[in-house]
């Protein structure tokens, strides 16, 4: 059965011909109800075109070009919605063999925006057929702290960016939107090469939309790349930010940016009013794997061992204990790991003998050729109310983990 809705759906968004006259009802009634728009997305642009579809998929063409003509009446600079919109007009006199059936004879800048479109509507049915499972989570939040309000994922394969709610109970996804990335694709190395970076980030700051020019749209909310994985990695380049879209382009096709993420105005507006400056995380992955928070926290014992007799060492003030915990190429912003030894030194007098906590700890996980742990946490002394921000960079090295990054959050 999801093959045969799969199939469906996509005849229905990218050939646009109604159903086949042999289909059953009931395919055609599973077929209205796929996908269905979540509480969230009601009365977004996307649940409306997405109601479209089912409405062809359900082989009901006069219902869904009265959709189509009101989505395109409030949302007159959504192209894709205007293709869609002229097909159905088409259909009405002739077959419609593709999205945009139009003539051959176009300019290359015309047939080029064309293509571009067909693969925003393609890009945005793939993130709607395939769902994360109910309650699961990507894999990179381990654990994440009352601070961390929100937590973002991106899946590259799929043009998607997830917005998360960090409640009592665990992570809870509300919200998820399609996003443009870069021209050249993902995983940024160097300045200028039109990529988006993949990795574990943070939003640093929300730019005034006053001081930007039109081109950002409703905002801009930077990331900080490149991090501190990034920066030992020797990748360069700057100015990745989340941000919208000019007032005359509704979305932009899945890969159009110079590296950044681009979203519609609406939802960086919606995003801008709900996340959270250097608390929330923004997790850029090819293609998100999602599993069960239990199992994150399950994956992540060995590491938590290795977290826990740092701490342990760091309260007693066993320097020896303490720094094998740190890699030989350990950086702190410059300093080398003896220059981060003798700071370690000087400040064990305020902690040795009243103990050591660490409060709202968090644990984002990111796994590619190497195994990296990123952990955020408020260094608090016994007897202390509060302490430093201090966030740590691990890396598996073999059987053991080693700190390379270690600093207070700016």
């Amino acid at each position: 059965m999801r093959q045969g809705l799969l199939v469906l759906l996509l005849a229905a968004a990218i050939g646009l011909a109604a159903l086949p006259s042999h289909a059953s009802k009931k395919q055609r009634e599973a077929a209205t109800r796929a996908a269905k728009p979540s509480p969230q997305q009601a009365g977004q642009a996307e649940a409306r075109l997405i109601e479209v579809y089912q409405l062809l998929a359900a082989a009901q063409s006069l219902q869904a070009l009265d959709k189509a003509e009101k989505l395109v009446g409030d949302f007159p600079n959504f192209q894709l919605a205007q293709l869609l919109y002229g097909d159905l007009l088409a259909l009405r006199k002739q077959p419609v063999r593709t999205l945009g059936d139009v003539p051959g004879s176009l300019s290359p800048e015309s047939a080029g925006n064309l293509l571009e479109l067909r693969a925003e509507s393609q890009a945005r049915l793939k993130a709607l057929l395939e769902r994360p499972p109910p309650g699961a989570i990507p894999s990179e939040f381990v654990s994440l702290s009352a601070r961390n309000k929100h937590a973002i994922a991106v899946d590259a394969s799929r043009s998607r960016l997830y917005l998360f709610e960090n409640r009592p109970e665990g992570l809870a996804l509300v919200a998820d939107y399609y996003l443009s990335l870069g021209k050249s694709g993902v995983e940024k190395a160097l300045a200028g090469d039109l990529r988006t970076p993949l990795g574990v980030y943070f939003i640093t700051s929300n730019l005034d939309p006053k001081l930007l020019s039109d081109f950002y749209g409703a905002g801009a909310l930077p990331i900080n790349y490149p991090n501190m994985l990034d920066t030992k990695r020797g990748k360069t380049g700057k100015g990745i930010w989340l941000h919208g879209t000019p007032p005359n382009q509704f979305s932009r096709p899945p890969r159009a940016s110079d590296g950044c993420l681009v979203l519609t105005n609406p939802d960086l507006l919606r995003l801008i009013q709900t996340v959270e400056i250097n608390t929330t995380p923004v997790v850029i992955a090819q293609q998100l794997r999602w599993i069960s928070a239990s199992q994150a926290l399950s994956d992540a014992k060995p590491f938590q061992a290795a977290l826990s007799a740092w701490t342990q060492a760091r309260a007693l003030g066993d320097m020896t204990a303490l720094l094998s915990h740190y890699s030989q190429d350990f950086d702190s912003y410059g300093k080398t790991l003896a220059q981060w030894a003798e700071q370690l030194r000087a400040e064990q007098g305020k902690i040795t003998g009243s103990g050591l906590e660490l409060k709202d700890l968090s644990m984002v996980r990111w796994t590619d050729v190497n195994d990296t742990m990123i952990v955020t946490f408020g260094q608090v002394a016994g007897g202390s109310r509060s302490g430093p921000i201090k966030r740590q960079y691990w890396m598996r090295q073999g059987t053991q983990w080693k700190i390379f990054f270690e600093g207070v959050v700016k």
